[in-house]
C-alpha cells in the first residue's frame, strides 16, 4: 500500500490521522511516523480516522496500541474513529483490545471529544 494510505491533517485543537484502505506491515511505518508526528505536535487530542480503513494487520494494531500508550504517558488523548468496518472490530474483539483504546463512533463525536467504545452489532 503507498504512503497516501496514510495522511494527516490539523484541526483545531487537534491532528487528524487518517488510513484509507487496507493497513498491513507495508502501511505500518508510515502510520507509525504520522502518529509519531501526531504526538510531537503537542496537541492534545489525536483521531486516527478509520473510517475508510477496510483491513488492519496486527502490525498496525501494533502501531497503534503503542501510538496510545505514549499520548497516554505524555498527557495526551488518542481517539479512534469509525465508523468501524466489522473485520477491524473483529481485529479488536479477538485481540481483546477493544476495551484498551479508545474509540469515537465518528469525526463528528471524536473532534467534540466524545469517547465512548463502540456499539456492538
Amino acid at each position: 500500500m503507498p504512503d497516501e494510505a496514510v495522511s494527516h491533517a490539523d484541526i483545531p485543537g487537534a491532528r487528524v490521522v487518517r488510513l484509507v484502505g487496507e493497513a498491513d506491515l507495508d502501511t505500518a511505518e508510515a502510520l507509525d511516523g504520522a502518529l509519531t508526528g501526531a504526538l510531537a505536535s503537542g496537541r492534545p487530542l489525536t483521531v486516527v480516522d478509520l473510517s475508510r480503513t477496510t483491513f488492519a494487520d496486527s502490525t498496525v494494531l501494533g502501531v497503534l496500541l503503542r501510538a496510545h500508550t505514549l499520548h497516554e504517558e505524555a498527557g495526551l488523548r488518542l481517539l479512534l474513529a469509525g465508523p468501524l468496518d466489522d473485520v477491524l472490530l473483529r481485529l479488536f474483539d479477538v485481540t481483546g483490545t477493544r476495551a484498551h483504546l479508545r474509540f469515537a463512533a465518528d469525526m463528528d463525536q471524536a473532534v467534540g471529544h466524545g469517547d465512548r467504545h463502540p456499539e456492538r452489532g
